[in-house]
């Protein structure tokens, strides 16, 4: 059969395109996964930002594809509605299936016949697309497909739900070949992604992980990882990307794969891992040393909030304080930075700010804290994505004021405080963030020159979007620059 797979063009606020572009793992992951006579394309639409319309109109003539696979997350949602009329448009039989947390959180948004979806893959996605495959390939039911849901009729059937893997199931690697776009980079270095675990034992109140697989935590051994490692590179990757979900929940084996990637070599290319700040403050004496050894470069920390009641709402007091003797001290995030910048790593500081007893004090005390110890924020607003236990505290507390999926992409604000709008929260982000970035531009140029003198305006561009030669020159206010922003925000969302 012929397979196309594609994941969605539409980019976070903070993954700027002319500067980072990552590919969807998990689609090489299906690729990888199926069965070998099956000609499977993958096209992340993220390369095509400029003609999406034209690109998948141009892949579905070249592949003729008689299942298209898409990876959606929510604020994709409207535009993977609209790729599949286009797909429909030039190829009425071919078969729509979609996965991701999306689909596998929110099943019923996609059960409208008129939508075209026909099968929705919920949860990990390899062996249940896999054995879809050989269902519509011999012509046999669906019933038996654990985490399937399929079309009969008007209606949406779902099979029970497909257990978690222990990863010491036959997962074969990734296949990258199947990819038939190119320009995957992380400030103009040649990017790609690897997982060495999958899962998370703690029960964040905002994150989809949770709902979608349950609080668990399996690895790989690590000569998968690093046979993984070495066909990203042989695939022309420079910069790695370990998207595990929280790789830190078991510092020895971390240590260890530390250890792993400098005995085989592969420390000549350059790592970015999401750690938890328990995790680096804790142990950071000897693991930020071996990190750096081992050629980290970025690390993204789940600080979440500097306040210990924010914490308290998005239930990540325990990931975020530091023990002495078992007992829980203090936060951690300060030290566990601390570590990372002794040894001459980048903190990307994952913050929430807007939860629903934010001031604008509280609000200001984190993009403080942002301004002074972080180099790249991150930073969010509280977003109520399907069935996570934050979205029913905030629908109940009569929060949510926006209920578009495409505005979902965590810097919108769709949740006001009781104290402030949400368009006043996304204000103070948005122009205190602007400048965070800024800061980090000297250290890019220094790391990657020749892609700063050639791209740094349009870096620059980008971050500002919504300025003017008049708010420059100060004759106009933050507040006309940010409606603009908005609007030209607004406009990039719709890619058909």
């Amino acid at each position: 059969m012929n397979v196309l797979l594609l994941s969605m063009p539409d980019s976070f606020e903070h993954m700027a395109p002319v500067a980072i572009r990552m590919p969807n793992g998990a689609l090489a992951s299906l690729a990888g996964n199926v069965d070998p006579h099956h000609r499977v394309a993958v096209a992340d639409l993220i390369l095509a930002q400029r003609d999406v319309g034209g690109t998948v109109d141009r892949l579905v003539r070249e592949h003729r594809p008689d299942v298209v696979g898409l990876s959606v997350m929510t604020f994709q949602r409207p535009t993977a509605f609209r790729v599949i009329a286009r797909i429909k448009a030039q190829r009425p039989d071919a078969r729509i299936v979609v996965g991701g947390y999306d689909p596998s959180l929110a099943v019923d948004a996609y059960a409208d016949r008129a939508l075209g979806v026909d099968f929705v893959v919920r949860g990990e996605g390899e062996a249940t697309f896999s054995e879809l495959l050989r269902a519509l390939e011999s012509g046999g039911g669906f019933e038996g497909i654990a985490g399937l849901s399929y079309r009969d009729g008007d209606a949406l059937r779902h099979n029970p739900d497909r257990r978690v893997s222990s990863l010491e199931d036959a997962i074969r690697l990734p296949n990258r070949d199947a990819r038939v776009l190119s320009g995957y980079t992380l400030l103009g270095r040649p990017v790609d992604v690897i997982e060495t675990s999958r899962g998370c034992t703690f029960d964040c109140s905002f994150c989809s992980i949770i709902e979608m697989r349950g609080r668990n935590f399996h690895v790989y051994d690590f000569d998968r990882v690093l046979a993984d490692i070495r066909d990203a590179r042989d695939h022309g990757a420079r910069v790695l990307f370990l998207v595990d979900d929280n790789v830190t929940l078991n510092v020895p084996r971390f240590e260890a794969l530390c250890r792993a990637i400098v005995d085989a070599g592969l420390d000549g290319l350059d790592y970015v891992v999401q750690a938890m700040t328990s995790a680096i403050a804790d142990h950071g004496e000897t693991l930020a040393p071996l990190m750096r050894r081992a050629g980290f470069r970025y690390v993204f920390l789940g600080i979440e909030n500097v306040l210990d009641e924010d914490l308290a709402f998005l239930n990540a007091r325990e990931k975020n304080a530091m023990r002495d003797g078992g007992r829980r001290r203090a936060s951690a995030t300060l030290t566990a930075v601390e570590h990372l910048h002794r040894h001459g790593m980048f903190v990307v500081g994952g913050l929430i700010v807007g939860n629903p007893d934010d001031t604008r004090e509280k609000i200001a005390a984190n993009l403080d804290f942002a301004k002074r110890y972080v180099d790249w924020p991150y930073i969010q607003h509280p977003t109520p994505y399907p069935r996570t236990p934050m979205t029913i505290d905030l629908l109940r507390r009569g929060l949510v004021i926006n209920q578009r999926p495409q505005d979902y992409d965590g810097t919108t604000a769709v949740v006001k405080s009781e104290h402030l709008t949400a368009e006043e929260i996304e204000f103070q982000r948005w122009r205190a963030e602007r400048w965070i970035k800024m800061r980090h531009f000297p250290a890019a140029f220094l790391h990657s020159p020749r892609f700063c003198l050639r791209h740094g305006l349009a870096m620059i561009a980008h971050t500002f979007r919504g300025s003017s030669w008049r708010s420059w020159l100060g004759l106009e206010g933050a507040r006309a620059v940010f409606a603009r922003y908005r609007a030209i925000r607004e406009a990039e969302k719709d890619y058909l």
